[in-house]
């Protein structure tokens, strides 16, 4: 696409929402972006790529984090992955990796490639000075995100958070693409990059259902625990076990979030008094009601 479309709606104040068709990936498959830009933002300020849950509500997931957008004067971008043209898990949550006949699709065709290249033109396009950006996925959008980190360079990224994601594709070469990383193309390299970078996993210590339509229960993601809680604290493991076996370091940091569930809400609030406050906020003060809490 132009550049001049995407300039103009993040150089302006407020919500925007333009279509974005991404060319290495499939034409047949635009997105949208929504965007929020507030008074105080200048283009040196720090911009934070949004990954959605399973509505595919990218406008939802913008306006959870406006409070800390104009608190910060942050610029928000929410690549929004609709329904019609993602329509599945294999589609969004599994970064259509994968072609009909369960075979690799090339690299760069792959879901996960397209946030860093709406950065680049971002910066094309003069709307940010920043070389590297933040990335925040919750629910399905953290699934998005850790995957996005399996199989993607990080040279664009500055900080990395994951939250409440139904299952975890593991760092291991040993198991196929999506329980681990293998079978796609991906070697070590990936594997240890992974490992290396300082990626954040927010875990609500209320996101223990056992069954429901949004939890994955293949399985491949029943092993890896009964609800969210426990999948994260396995993900971790995994990667540690992994760093060790391999003679690296893991540097991802698992955060228990007291009182919080499967909340994209809270997380986002959660996410960004951490990456801008240095602190950890309570449910309460995340949004959290009273009730929810107890």
């Amino acid at each position: 696409m132009t550049l001049l479309p995407l300039a103009q709606a993040f150089s302006t104040t407020g919500r925007s929402a333009i279509p974005w068709a991404d060319a290495d990936c499939d034409l047949a498959r635009p997105l949208t972006l929504h965007g929020y830009r507030p008074a105080n933002h200048r283009p040196e300020n720090p911009v934070v790529i949004v990954q959605h849950g399973m509505l595919r509500n990218g406008d939802d997931y913008r306006d959870f984090w406006i409070p800390a957008a104009d608190k910060h004067g942050l610029l928000i971008v929410a690549p929004t992955y609709g329904k019609k043209a993602w329509p599945e898990a294999e589609h969004y949550n599994n970064g259509l990796v994968l072609d009909d006949r369960g075979q690799p699709r090339p690299r760069e065709s792959w879901g996960y490639a397209i946030p860093g290249r709406v950065f680049a033109a971002l910066r094309e396009a003069g709307v940010t000075t920043r070389t590297r950006a933040h990335l925040f996925g919750h629910s399905a959008g953290g699934q998005f995100g850790h995957r996005l980190m399996s199989t993607q360079p990080h040279d664009w990224l500055e900080a990395a958070t994951i939250g409440n994601p139904g299952w975890y594709t593991l760092p291991t070469l040993e198991k196929p693409f999506p329980e681990g990383m293998g079978g796609i193309g991906l070697g070590a390299a990936e594997v240890e990059a992974l490992l290396a970078f300082p990626m954040t996993i927010l875990a609500g210590d209320q996101d223990i259902e056992t069954d429901g339509p949004s939890l994955p229960s293949q399985p491949a993601a029943l092993a890896q625990g009964p609800h969210r809680f426990a999948r994260a604290h396995n993900y971790l493991a995994a990667g540690q076990a992994e760093a060790a076996r391999r003679g690296v370091a893991c540097n991802w940091k698992l955060v228990p979030v007291a009182g919080v569930g499967h909340d994209g809400r809270a997380m986002s609030a959660i996410c960004a008094a951490l990456w801008f406050e240095g602190r950890l906020i309570s449910a309460a003060e995340a949004g959290v009601s009273a009730e929810k809490v107890a």
